[in-house]
């Protein structure tokens, strides 16, 4: 996607995401799917002073919110579940994989860290309603480093979202990562901010 569609793409949604703003019973239809999950957790497009390049995605935990970076100092605004204490990794990443329903398997660090929730699933589970990556995820690497074992992904327990529950990455509800997935090309650049305490 070249720049010249970025900006009108960007334009057509921050223009349906004002207008399902300015009526209040109405909501984009891509976000009526996720049961439990309240309308201030809709995504929303926001200011976001700073100068960030548009096409970036900004982890702020501190917000619980990721960041997708837009032209004239805007972006749009999701609110996700992060890694608990401990486990969160900030930090300069970017998108080396995308996956549409993907495989989950542990790392040995989490095994080893969680036998008896974790080394069950040491074989891998395929994608589905029930795997924790939910409906998508994209695969965080560094230079010189690969994989990092960190994702931004989706979920099958949508009331996780907005809390310190995962083991270092982001999650959103199944239906915003769909949606998500779609605007996030490869070798996109991610920046896990540190938690401000």
């Amino acid at each position: 996607m070249n720049r010249r569609q970025f900006v009108a793409a960007s334009t057509a949604f921050v223009a349906t995401v004002n207008q399902a703003d300015a009526h209040s019973t109405k909501t984009h239809d891509g976000w009526v799917k996720t049961p439990n999950l309240p309308p201030e957790f809709l995504p929303k497009v926001v200011d976001l002073p700073g100068g960030f390049a548009p096409g970036e995605i900004h982890v702020d935990p501190s917000q619980f919110a990721l960041f997708w970076t837009l032209p004239e100092g805007r972006a749009l605004r999701y609110i996700v579940g992060i890694g608990r204490k401990g486990l969160y990794e900030a930090g300069e990443f970017y998108v080396a994989a995308k996956r549409e329903w993907p495989r989950w398997t542990p790392t040995p660090s989490m095994i080893k860290r969680n036998p008896k929730n974790y080394k069950k699933f040491a074989k891998g589970v395929p994608g589905g309603l029930k795997n924790p990556l939910g409906a998508r995820a994209l695969y965080l690497y560094q230079p010189g480093r690969g994989d990092t074992y960190l994702r931004i992904h989706g979920t099958p327990n949508p009331d996780t979202i907005g809390q310190r529950v995962s083991n270092g990455c982001a999650r959103l509800s199944n239906d915003q990562i769909i949606d998500f997935y779609e605007k996030v090309p490869l070798q996109t650049r991610v920046v896990l901010n540190p938690i401000v305490t």
